[in-house]
């Protein structure tokens, strides 16, 4: 959404809230494209972080299920041979 700086003044408080929803909102100046707002997006902390790390790693680690015989791979994509 496209909004010129003067009308952005009045509307701010909507218009913020509508960013925060993921609404792109842009004010103009002169009809050129002047900033945007976005929401801020918090950066996880460092526990935070290396609690994601730890998780990935976890899985990575596991043991893969057992998954059907090559022989048979295709028949899940094409359906049972008659």
């Amino acid at each position: 959404m496209h909004v010129s700086m003067t009308d952005a003044k009045g509307q701010l408080t909507d218009l913020v809230r509508r960013a925060e929803a993921g609404e792109e909102i842009i004010p103009t100046r002169h009809g050129h494209a002047a900033v945007r707002l976005e929401p801020v997006r918090t950066v996880p902390d460092r526990a935070a972080r290396r609690a994601i790390l730890d998780a990935i790693r976890t899985s990575v680690a596991a043991k893969p299920s057992a998954g059907p015989s090559a022989e048979r791979s295709q028949d899940f994509l094409y359906g049972a041979p008659e």
